[in-house]
């Protein structure tokens, strides 16, 4: 069975959008995941397809309606994780978009205007995810964002599965850098070890690249990084070391 992606939209022309180029797209044409953009429009109740209305108490813009949201999430729902896109929401991580990636697919509800009655995620099983700490005019790039990093997970859609192992975030470290021919290139040259042919030294090397531009550029995933060498994994090992 293929991975499957349901996103629910205002917009359902955005889809798939550019997972419908290069690898993913192949993937999308021979069946390894699929795409299904659902109008939230079409599940207001009302001749004029309302899906918002002004916030309560006062303010700014407009806020999309807990009854139409929940008819649209109650029509796909099918037992995959559903993830509300919003900055209110839990960091993404490499982690979870495996998780994800092993399952059978996601619904994915993206956010317009202020956001979300509050009591769509009291009243229904969702997930709310953000992509980092910006705002975006909606949720519909943070949802190709999501699909884009599981879909490039999926067997055969990247050709070698090794690719994936010593990236970014894979091993709590940022990926190593990386360099190609020409050998040297206006006055810079590939650094020698990447030259060798000494498998033992290069793996060496990249993995002391890894920790030091992780620790100058990302000291937030150093110090989580550090601290999972420091402590014990288990209560067994510790209690091993104390005997």
């Amino acid at each position: 069975m293929s991975w499957r992606a349901t996103i629910l939209t205002l917009y359902p022309e955005m889809f798939p959008g550019h997972l419908g180029t290069s690898l993913a797209g192949r993937a999308l044409l021979d069946g390894t995941w699929a795409c299904n953009a659902v109008n939230i429009r079409d599940f207001a109740t009302d001749r004029h397809h309302t899906v918002d209305d002004t916030p309560a108490g006062g303010g700014p813009g407009m806020v999309l309606k807990a009854d139409v949201l929940a008819a649209a999430i109650d029509a796909v729902a099918d037992g995959r994780p559903v993830l509300a896109m919003t900055p209110r929401g839990k960091p993404l991580t490499q982690a979870r978009v495996r998780a994800l990636a092993a399952g059978p697919g996601a619904i994915i509800l993206c956010g317009r205007f202020e956001g979300f009655d509050e009591r769509i995620f009291q009243r229904r099983a969702i997930e709310e995810v953000s992509i980092g700490d910006y705002i975006l005019s909606g949720g519909e790039v943070a949802a190709l964002v999501v699909m884009d990093a599981c879909v490039r997970l999926l067997p055969g859609v990247m050709g070698a599965a090794s690719s994936g192992i010593e990236e970014s975030h894979e091993g709590g470290l940022l990926e190593h850098p990386h360099y190609t021919r020409p050998p040297v290139w206006e006055g810079l040259a590939i650094p020698e070890v990447l030259r060798s042919g000494d498998h033992a030294r290069i793996a060496t090397w990249r993995r002391t690249q890894s920790e030091q531009d992780t620790r100058l550029r990302r000291p937030d995933l150093w110090d989580h990084h550090g601290d999972d060498r420091v402590h014990p994994p288990s209560g067994a090992r510790q209690q091993k070391k104390e005997e």
